[in-house]
């Protein structure tokens, strides 16, 4: 029998609500997209034909409803891996643990989890407003430590080509690597640009941006802007990605993530309308998700 959950572990509120998202299990569609900022949930649900759901707590926002027949469930996460640790072990949460008896389900589901986020550019060759979907995620974050995964062979090799190449086996970060869900990848072609994502933990020095306080890393851009590995390379950075890759994957669900590129860090612009870049983004995305193509 499967080991009981205690109520520290896994808290449900007095509505039978998981405690974070605060949400109900029957609230949760099979699909959701996650986006980190909040506002952008209502952005992505005002395209839906019909809205059943409507929840809120903290940063926590989450729309569940329908294109057609396709029902989906949009969720606000917040920034960071932090978040995303939160929101992906509670989606699975109300996915696969019976809230009644707090043990894993007999049947488990794999739900589709795409992200639909902002990123930056680490190429020339990928300009403001392009949309990006990210093959694979680098973490430079420690999120992924704190549990027990394996890498395929193809992840293994990937990732001692970055840490050698970026230099980072010699320093305290210790970056980790998961991949997407290739068969929703496959489904997003031109004009989306596919190519690794390194996330990053925070936004300013993590990420290379120099205001006042010095980076321990200047040369970390062009070492991540310069890295080959077969035909693999570095396109974009953010902050969620290979924290939704890994732990999705690790606990059986299919991730992808999609970007829209608001700033080239090659050379130092930013988009002159990100709002619509974005939109671009939601509604070429949507008519894929709600496809019949991307079945559950």
């Amino acid at each position: 029998m499967p080991a009981f959950i205690g109520a520290s572990e896994l808290i449900i509120n007095p509505k039978g609500a998981v405690y974070h998202l605060d949400l109900a299990p029957e609230q949760l569609a099979d699909t959701v997209i996650t986006v980190g900022d909040p506002d952008r949930v209502a952005e992505v649900s005002r395209h839906f034909d019909r809205i059943e759901h409507k929840a809120r707590h903290r940063e926590f926002v989450t729309h569940t409803g329908y294109i057609g027949s396709k029902r989906i469930s949009v969720v606000g996460t917040g920034i960071g891996p932090d978040n995303i640790d939160i929101v992906i072990n509670e989606l699975d949460a109300l996915a696969n643990i019976d809230f009644d008896t707090r043990q894993p389900k007999d049947d488990i589901k794999s739900l589709q989890i795409i992200r639909l986020g902002t990123s930056g550019s680490l190429q020339e060759d990928i300009p403001v407003d392009s949309l990006v979907v990210s093959s694979h995620g680098v973490g430079l974050d420690n999120l992924l430590h704190y549990y027990q995964r394996n890498e395929t062979a193809t992840e293994a090799g990937l990732l001692h080509d970055f840490v050698r190449h970026t230099g980072l086996h010699e320093r305290a970060v210790v970056p980790y690597l998961a991949s997407c869900a290739p068969e929703l990848a496959s489904l997003f072609r031109a004009p989306f640009i596919h190519g690794i994502t390194v996330t990053c933990p925070g936004f300013y020095g993590p990420q290379g941006r120099v205001l006042r306080g010095p980076v321990a890393f200047p040369e970390l851009i062009d070492r991540l802007t310069s890295f080959r590995s077969g035909e693999f390379r570095v396109t974009n950075f953010e902050m969620e990605t290979s924290a939704i890759y890994g732990l999705g994957s690790l606990l059986g669900h299919r991730c992808l993530s999609i970007s829209t590129i608001v700033a080239n860090r090659v050379h130092k612009t930013f988009s002159a309308d990100a709002g619509r870049a974005v939109e671009n983004m939601i509604v070429t995305s949507l008519e894929i998700i709600a496809s019949g193509a991307m079945s559950n």
